[in-house]
C-alpha cells in the first residue's frame, strides 16, 4: 500500500473523544508515518447538515485542527486542511450530483439512521454522499480509510466515478476502501458504541474531577465484590486494552478472575490512570498549540494551498470534459 494516496476527513461536530482517536485518528497518523501520500481534512461543510451556530462551527473546526495536530499528525508528512478552503469541492459536488440517480441516495442507510436519531431532514443531509464523493475524487485518492458504517458511501463514490468516466472518459480515479478490520467498536460509558449521539463519550483531552467522574460512571454488570468477574464482557477491559501493554492487560484480566479484593471500582481507577498517562504527551502538545493559534492557522492554510494544486488540476480536466 505504500505510495498510495490516502484521503480521510473528520467532522468538527463537537469535542473529540477517545472513540475518534482509536477509531480514526491513530490509524491516520500510522499511515502518514509509513510513507503514504496522505490528505486529511476537517469536514466543516459536512458539519453544516445540522446547521450549528457560525461561531461554534469556527471554534470546533479550529479545535479539531489543534486536537489532531496534538495527537501526532505531522503537516510535513500529510496535507492537512479545512474542507471549505478548497472551494473546488463544491463545483465537483454539483457535477457529480447531476450524474447521481435519486435511487442511489435513497438507498443510503446513513440518512435513514440520522433521521431515526432525530436529525431534521434537509437536502444537505440527503445529498451528503455526493459531497463525500467529491472530497475523495477531487484528490485522485486511491484508498479511503472507512469504518464499516461508511462503506456504503464509498460504494456511492465508486459508482459516481465509474458513471463519470463512462460518460466523459477516464478522468477520475476509482478509489478503494481501506477498512480497519482490527479496530473493534469502541464502547462508551453505557456499553454502546461511543458516540456523541448517545452522550456516552470520554473526551480525548479531559482533565480534573469531571473526567474522573465519567470513568467511575462506566456501566458494569452486578457481580458482587469477592466473586470472579468476566474480563471478556466488560467495557472497562475493552477500553484498557486500547492503551495498555500486553503485560498490563494480562495483569488486569488476572485480577478480574482471581483477586477477591479487586472490584469494578478498582478497575475503573486503573483505567482512569492509564488514560491520563497515555494521553499526557498529547495534552502537553495541545497546550502549546492553543498558545499559538496562528501556527495552527498557518498549517491549515499551507495544507489548503497544497490541496488546491491537485484540486485545480482535477477540475481543469473535469470542466473541459463536461463542456464548461
Amino acid at each position: 500500500m505504500a505510495g498510495k494516496r490516502i484521503l480521510s476527513g473528520i467532522q468538527p461536530s463537537g469535542t473529540l473523544h477517545i472513540g475518534n482517536y482509536f477509531g480514526m485518528m491513530r490509524q491516520a497518523i500510522a499511515l502518514q508515518n509509513r510513507g503514504d501520500d496522505c490528505y486529511y481534512f476537517i469536514a466543516n461543510y459536512h458539519a453544516m447538515t445540522s446547521m450549528p451556530e457560525p461561531e461554534a462551527l469556527r471554534e470546533r473546526s479550529f479545535g479539531v485542527a489543534v486536537d489532531f495536530l496534538a495527537a501526532g499528525l505531522d503537516p510535513e508528512k500529510s496535507v492537512f486542511f479545512r474542507q471549505s478552503d478548497v472551494p473546488e469541492v463544491l463545483e465537483l459536488t454539483w457535477i457529480l450530483s447531476c450524474l447521481c440517480p435519486m435511487g442511489l441516495l435513497e438507498r443510503c442507510h446513513s440518512y435513514k439512521d440520522k433521521l431515526a436519531h432525530g436529525m431534521e431532514a434537509n437536502h444537505g443531509l440527503f445529498a451528503y454522499p455526493a459531497l463525500m464523493a467529491a472530497d475523495i475524487l477531487l484528490y485522485n485518492s486511491h484508498l479511503v480509510p472507512v469504518g464499516k458504517d461508511q462503506k456504503q458511501h464509498l460504494e456511492v463514490t465508486r459508482d459516481l466515478a465509474i458513471r463519470f468516466n463512462n460518460h466523459f472518459g477516464e478522468i477520475l480515479t476509482i478509489p478503494d476502501a481501506y477498512i480497519h478490520e482490527d479496530v473493534a467498536v469502541i464502547p462508551g460509558l453505557d456499553g454502546q458504541k461511543m458516540s456523541k449521539s448517545y452522550n456516552n463519550t470520554i473526551e480525548l483531552y479531559g482533565e480534573g474531577k469531571a473526567i474522573r467522574k465519567k470513568f467511575m460512571s462506566i456501566v458494569t454488570d452486578s457481580t458482587p465484590m469477592g466473586e470472579p468477574m468476566d474480563p471478556d464482557r466488560c467495557s472497562i477491559v475493552a477500553l484498557y486494552k486500547l492503551m495498555a501493554s500486553e503485560e498490563e492487560l494480562e495483569e488486569l484480566r488476572k485480577n478480574y478472575r482471581e483477586n477477591p479484593e479487586f472490584g469494578y471500582g478498582h478497575a475503573k481507577q486503573k483505567l482512569y490512570e492509564k488514560y491520563l498517562e497515555y494521553f499526557a504527551p498529547m495534552r502537553e502538545r495541545r497546550a502549546k498549540l492553543l498558545a499559538n493559534p496562528q501556527l495552527v492557522e498557518d498549517i491549515l492554510q499551507d495544507g489548503a494551498r497544497r490541496a488546491r494544486l491537485v484540486a485545480r488540476a482535477t477540475m481543469e480536466k473535469v470542466r473541459n470534459a463536461v463542456g464548461l
